[in-house]
């Protein structure tokens, strides 16, 4: 063959009439038929190698996009690192105490401490919007209250919606308080005191822990339902207010029971009642409210939640945790303690709670025109 028609013959993928022309001196790559076919023969095993080099790297990012983000929870190992537990109330009280002793009993049977950060201020809302903000990861639980249901409709603007916002995980204990007067005030009765201040609208002083605490929101609830007219003097906590009941500067406060059994059962206080729907076992000779003033209820209540949307399996895992715990025999004496009753149940429960206690208080709030201090 001439070296005219070798040069013919020659062709890049396609059939050429002449020599392909040297660029600049580069190498340029000539392909026969034979080699072509050989190529051609090959093309199912070149494209396999194509595909599973392509397959292999897009499953190399992405694991490496996965490894570069935080690790999911999960209840099969949670937890792994230890969880902050936010009291929005300073340390030593009920809201304190509770959350220390169900977060040692966790820390003792999940294997993690369970850290106890008192966050107080406006009521509860610091603590609970540091909650509300904090990652759904259940590596950060709040003691959630009576407060956080009044607070949705005391505070005009708040930068969160407690019931929206949060996951509830479960409830803990119902503590009753009790209607306590000064022994000077001439009623030994719920019902004779009731007409001695409708005889002196204004003139009866109420004290209370604090504006929208529970023993407040007793007290208002009392005043919606019976009609009298009472002067609300806040104090920055119970003691305060129980001082001041002693010395007779108030007459009436709606007193969380735990310390004021004592009081009444020396005569330094007068018991009319308790605020819960059953007698209190400390003072069985006490009435409820509701034996006077049919389908009256208050009582404090203590329970876990968790930012929204953290795992389902996790807020289950706490939830059977919690139950453990205050159906322990060694457990509900510390509560009792403090004046608790158990409140087992599942997350549900502790929801629909919080929803209606959050749509019960809105309505004393709006009745009275309540104001935060």
């Amino acid at each position: 063959m001439t070296k005219a028609g070798a040069a013919a013959s020659t062709f890049d993928m396609g059939r050429r009439d002449g020599p392909m022309p040297p660029q600049q001196g580069a190498r340029r790559l000539y392909l026969t038929r034979a080699n072509w076919d050989r190529l051609t023969s090959n093309r199912g095993t070149l494209d396999m190698d194509f595909w599973l080099r392509r397959d292999f790297l897009t499953l190399a990012g992405a694991l490496a996009a996965m490894a570069a983000l935080p690790p999911a929870a999960s209840a099969l190992d949670y937890p792994t690192r230890p969880t902050k537990i936010v009291a929005g109330f300073s340390a030593g009280g009920g809201v304190d105490i509770t959350a220390r002793l169900i977060g040692q009993w966790l820390a003792d049977h999940l294997g993690q401490p369970f850290v106890v950060e008192n966050r107080t201020g406006a009521g509860g809302n610091i603590g609970t919007e540091a909650v509300v903000n904090a990652a759904p990861d259940g590596y950060t639980l709040l003691l959630a209250t009576v407060p956080n249901a009044v607070n949705a409709s005391l505070y005009e603007k708040l930068n969160f919606n407690f019931v929206r916002d949060i996951a509830p995980v479960a409830g803990v204990i119902r503590v009753p308080m009790v209607v306590l007067v000064h022994p000077s005030v001439p009623a030994r009765t719920l019902a004779e005191f009731i007409a001695y201040a409708k005889a002196n609208p204004g003139k009866v002083n109420m004290a209370s822990a604090g504006s929208g605490s529970a023993p407040h929101m007793a007290g208002e609830l009392f005043k919606m339902m019976t009609g009298v007219d009472m002067v609300h003097v806040p104090y920055r906590g119970q003691g305060p207010a129980l001082s001041d009941l002693f010395g007779g500067q108030v007459q009436i406060l709606f007193a969380a029971a735990p310390g004021t059994v004592d009081y009444v059962k020396t005569g330094k206080l007068r018991a009319l009642a308790v605020t819960t729907a059953t007698r209190m076992p400390d003072l069985p000779d006490v009435p409820t409210v509701a034996d006077t003033v049919a389908g009256y209820e208050a009582s404090q209540w203590y329970g876990f939640a968790a930012p929204k949307n953290t795992p389902a399996e996790i807020v289950e895992k706490l939830n059977k945790e919690i139950n453990a715990a205050i159906a322990d025999a060694g457990m509900q004496a510390k509560l009792a303690a403090i004046g608790g009753d158990p409140m087992p149940g599942a997350p549900a429960d502790f929801g629909k709670l919080i929803a209606d206690e959050t749509e019960k208080w809105g309505k004393v709030v709006r009745a009275g025109g309540l104001k935060p201090d």
